[in-house]
C-alpha cells in the first residue's frame, strides 16, 4: 500500500540528475619524458646523417626536431602534472596561436626599430609579451571556465613556449644559411642554446603574467585589467628585455673589466673586433651569468606567486 507524507509535512527535494563530469583524453605517465629521449635520439641521429652526407634537404628535418623538441616536452610535462582538466585543444590553441602571434609582433616590431639598442630591447619585450598575452585571451575568449592562478601558469608557460618553438626554428634556419657553407655547427649551438633556455625564457615570463590574468579574471569570463596585472605585464617585459640584452651587456662589461674603453657601439654592435682570449673566456662566462641569473629570477618570481595563493593546485 502506497503511503503518502501526512499534510503540512516538509517534501523530500527530487535528486536533480548529475551532470557527467568532462572527459579528457586520456594521457600516459611519463609521455614528455618518453617524447624527450624519444626526440632527442632522432636529432642526433638525424644531425649524424647531415654531417656525414652534408644533405642539405634534411636541415628542415633537424631544425624542426630540435626547435620543438623541448617546449613540446615541457608542454607535455605541465599538461601531465597540472593541466589534465584544461584539455587538449586549449593547449594546442595557445601553443600555435601564441607562437604565430608572438613571432609576427616580434618581427614587427624589429623592423619599426631598426637596430640593437636599449629602446629595441625595451620595445621587443613589451611587444613580444603584449602578443602573447593577446593570444592567451584570443584562445580563452569562449571559455569562461578557465581562470585561477593554476590555468595561467600553465598555459601561459604553453603560449611562450609555442613562441620559443617558431622563433627557435627562425634564428636556426637564419644560422644555418648566413654561415658560409652549410652552417652545421652554427645551427646546432643555436638550437641546443635556446632549446636548453626556452622554458626558463620566454615559457617562464608568459607563465608569470598569465598567471596574474586569469587569477584576476572575473567568474563570468571577462577579463580585468587590474593593477596586478599591468605591473606584472611591465615587470615581465622587463625581464625580457634583460634577458634579450644578455649579450650586448656582456660584451661592454668584457671590455669595462680588462682596462678598455667601452662604448656604446660596443653594445649596439654586440662583438669585439679582436677579442683576446681572455676576453673570449670572460665572455662566455659572463653570458652564461646573466642568461642564469634571468632564469632564477623568473622561477623565483613564479614560486612567489605559487606560495601567496595556497590554493593554485585546486581546479579553476
Amino acid at each position: 500500500m502506497t503511503q503518502f507524507p501526512p499534510p503540512g509535512a516538509p517534501r523530500a527535494r527530487i535528486p536533480s540528475p548529475q551532470q557527467p563530469p568532462p572527459s579528457y583524453p586520456r594521457v600516459r605517465a611519463g609521455l614528455w619524458r618518453r617524447c624527450l629521449w624519444s626526440g632527442l635520439a632522432l636529432w642526433a641521429l638525424t644531425a649524424i646523417v647531415v654531417h656525414a652526407t652534408g644533405n642539405a634537404a634534411l636541415l628542415p628535418t633537424l631544425i624542426l626536431l630540435g626547435s620543438f623538441l623541448m617546449p613540446v616536452a615541457f608542454v607535455l610535462w605541465a599538461y601531465e602534472r597540472h593541466g589534465r582538466d584544461l584539455g587538449v585543444s586549449v593547449i594546442l590553441g595557445c601553443f600555435l596561436t601564441g607562437g604565430t602571434l608572438g613571432v609576427l609582433g616580434a618581427s614587427l616590431t624589429k623592423d619599426l626599430l631598426l637596430y640593437p639598442s636599449p629602446r629595441m630591447f625595451a620595445g621587443l619585450g613589451l611587444a613580444e609579451e603584449a602578443m602573447k598575452l593577446g593570444a592567451l585571451v584570443f584562445v580563452l575568449r569562449r571559455q569562461t571556465r578557465i581562470r585561477g592562478l593554476r590555468a595561467g601558469l600553465v598555459l601561459g608557460a604553453t603560449v611562450g613556449l609555442g613562441f620559443a618553438a617558431m622563433e627557435g626554428a627562425g634564428y636556426a634556419f637564419h644560422a644555418a644559411v648566413a654561415t658560409p657553407g652549410l652552417g652545421f655547427r652554427a645551427l646546432l649551438e643555436t638550437e641546443i642554446l635556446r632549446g636548453v633556455l626556452a622554458p626558463f625564457g620566454q615559457g617562464m615570463w608568459t607563465a608569470i603574467a598569465g598567471g596574474v590574468l586569469l587569477a584576476c579574471r572575473h567568474p563570468n569570463g571577462r577579463f580585468r585589467l587590474t593593477g596586478a596585472v599591468a605591473a606584472t605585464y611591465l615587470g615581465v617585459a622587463l625581464l625580457h628585455a634583460l634577458g634579450e640584452s644578455t649579450h650586448g651587456i656582456a660584451v661592454w662589461l668584457v671590455v669595462r673589466l680588462t682596462g678598455g674603453e667601452p662604448g656604446r657601439h660596443l653594445f649596439t654592435e654586440g662583438y669585439i673586433a679582436h677579442p683576446t682570449e681572455e676576453q673570449q673566456h670572460l665572455f662566455t662566462l659572463l653570458s652564461l651569468v646573466g642568461l642564469v641569473a634571468m632564469a632564477l629570477l623568473g622561477v623565483a618570481w613564479a614560486r612567489s606567486l605559487t606560495r601567496r595563493a595556497p590554493s593554485w593546485r585546486s581546479t579553476p
